[in-house]
């Protein structure tokens, strides 16, 4: 069965800051991967996914994990591919991390999403509207706080 998971982000949480938002996503698509999923790390734009495979890049050695932004990297693929909108996955992804805010077009391509609702009004409007398209969609649903210090 497929499942969709939105994390809430509390407003007082280090999540709530874009620093700290990316570290979480950092930390969150390390832990996917080296359980041995493929993940998918759909950005918002491609100065997003580019600033996500940089980060990656300048990761300590022990948490070094390869990646690839859509279109490069070798022909299998590596644990994590980065992309944005206006690319495609490549079909071997099993989990798909969701942090665009209004990009649900994938919604049919993966056997997990993982998702987010922000504090701010109109991110989490697009947030409930994303949940409606997963359950129309024949997604499990499901939210969780985010439990990361």
């Amino acid at each position: 069965m497929k499942t969709a998971t939105f994390y809430l982000i509390q407003p007082d949480s280090q999540q709530a800051q874009p620093d700290g938002f990316r570290e979480y996503i950092l930390f969150l698509t390390r832990f996917i991967a080296r359980q041995g999923a493929k993940v998918y790390l759909n950005c918002c734009h491609r100065e997003e996914a580019e600033l996500f495979a940089e980060l990656f890049w300048q990761a300590p050695a022990e948490d070094f994990l390869a990646h690839n932004l859509v279109g490069e990297g070798p022909r299998n693929g590596t644990p994590v591919e980065i992309g944005y909108p206006q690319v495609s996955p490549s079909r071997s992804r099993q989990i798909v991390i969701n942090i665009a805010e209004n990009n649900t077009t994938f919604a049919d391509r993966f056997a997990e999403v993982i998702d987010f609702v922000p504090c701010e009004k109109n991110a989490r409007q697009l947030a409930r509207e994303r949940y409606k398209i997963y359950r129309q969609n024949g997604y499990q649903l499901q939210t969780v706080e985010i439990a990361y210090p």
